[in-house]
């Protein structure tokens, strides 16, 4: 199967997922002053996940003072989120669940099969998403994204901050938007 790719400067898919908080993130509904971070993570199961969101729990006020509205989303279902979202203690991240895998490959986003337990015992789900970052303008366009086969070495969010930083200062307009023949 071939795998899409969005393009920079169109319309990303729909995303409307429950919140462990309770209500439902509904993408451009209210979106961020000026971009939403969208973290589409692995699920309970992966010990990298949990830390990468701890990074970003810590950050999410950064994020926000800078006018980002931040969500993390995976397939796990409301259990398994609110353990992450515990396990991060999560105030300023907001966690959303129950992303459908079609919602999640319409993101781009690569599905692996289970392995079994991880290294922290948790079963893995029979299929899950691998993870992806995407920083979405207020109208719905796709400004950045990375999309990932691995858990391992993911963009880092101090390196994001900075980003959006030159990108607000400078408005530095998304890159990757050629379409035409090469």
């Amino acid at each position: 199967m071939r795998h899409s790719a969005l393009m920079p400067r169109y319309p990303v898919p729909a995303l409307n997922v429950a919140l462990t908080a309770g209500g439902r993130f509904v993408l451009g509904a209210r979106p961020g002053e000026k971009f939403d971070l969208l973290v589409f993570y692995r699920g309970l199961h992966c010990p990298i996940c949990a830390k990468y969101l701890l990074e970003l729990e810590r950050l999410a006020p950064e994020f926000a003072a800078r006018g980002v509205q931040v969500v993390a989303v995976s397939s796990d279902d409301e259990d398994r989120a609110g353990q992450m979202a515990t396990k991060v203690s999560a105030s300023g991240l907001q966690f959303g669940y129950g992303l459908s895998l079609r919602a999640a490959r319409e993101w781009g986003l690569y599905i692996s099969t289970s392995r079994g337990k991880t290294s922290i015992g948790i079963d893995e789900p029979a299929l899950f998403s691998e993870p992806g970052v995407f920083i979405v303008r207020p109208d719905g366009t796709l400004y950045y994204s990375a999309v990932q086969t691995m858990p391992f070495a993911r963009p880092q969010f101090q390196d994001l901050l900075g980003a959006i930083d030159f990108a607000i200062s400078k408005e530095y307009p998304a890159r990757g938007e050629f379409t035409g023949e090469v």
